[in-house]
């Protein structure tokens, strides 16, 4: 199964994912200095709802499409509802992340497919500080941390296209850790199966993570052919992260008929 975003756009795994991400630089406003943003697998930056692929998935009319009532949300809920407020046009993480930048703040957002990282560029070009590349995300991440604000949040959420991109992604995250051990890295995965996605958080765990929390979301049992599961590996969450993210998703979840799992891999909060 392919999981490039334009298939996935705003499904209930979007809904976490994006939630987490703006818990997370939320958090990271909280304080005057600069942090830079770095999305190694960026995607297109924003998604009809009205295409060909949105509406032959039927996605995001089963997750964002299903929390437009909701009311009196958490404030990560909140704000990421407010930028997922366009009924067509649903906003990739580049594209979120570009507007809860500060003018001190800075995002580097770079895609692999031609056509999807032409398609960035122009919807981050209004964004004086932030900047689309072309390129393979793996190898960008090896150049681009430490970074010189030293604080920052790390988004690594890949196609999972080839056959090694759980390992790829792992072997990118322990050389990413060795550069800049204190940074906040999101990992986005699917699960497929248990013992793959088990498999997968305990090579992040052999990374050197000293803190991790893993999240799953799920509709379903595991499958091969539909998402119905996937999961969040947040390495140094913020303080109080998980209480956030609980409030969040138990207000936005059940909406979708999906329910959250939490399991810290390493330290706890």
């Amino acid at each position: 199964m392919n999981y490039r975003h334009t298939f996935h756009a705003g499904n209930f795994a979007d809904v976490a994912k994006h939630t987490a991400l703006v818990a997370v630089l939320l958090h990271l406003r909280k304080r005057e200095s600069a942090f830079a943003v770095i999305d190694s697998h960026a995607g297109r930056g924003v998604y009809d709802l009205r295409s060909q692929e949105a509406l032959r998935t039927g996605e995001a009319a089963n997750g964002v499409g299903r929390l437009a009532g909701l009311q009196d949300c958490p404030p990560a809920l909140a704000a990421y509802l407010e930028l997922a407020r366009a009924p067509e046009a649903y906003p990739g993480s580049p594209l979120i992340a570009a507007k809860l930048l500060r003018p001190q703040d800075r995002l580097v957002a770079v895609e692999k497919h031609p056509e999807d990282a032409a398609a960035l560029a122009a919807v981050l070009k209004p964004f004086r500080k932030a900047r689309a590349e072309s390129g393979d995300g793996y190898a960008r991440l090896a150049a681009l941390l430490p970074p010189p604000e030293r604080r920052a949040a790390i988004l690594i959420d890949p196609p999972y296209e080839s056959a090694h991109e759980f390992s790829d992604a792992a072997r990118a995250l322990t050389g990413a850790l060795r550069r800049f051990a204190t940074g906040i890295y999101l990992i986005w995965f699917p699960i497929k199966s248990p013992a793959e996605a088990d498999g997968f958080c305990g090579e992040v765990l052999a990374s050197g993570a000293r803190k991790a929390l893993r999240l799953d979301v799920m509709r379903s049992a595991p499958r091969d052919d539909r998402l119905t599961a996937a999961g969040l590996v947040i390495v140094n969450p913020p303080f109080k992260f998980e209480e956030e993210m609980r409030a969040a998703l138990t207000l936005a979840l059940p909406p979708m008929g999906a329910q959250a799992r939490f399991l810290w891999l390493a330290g706890d909060d």
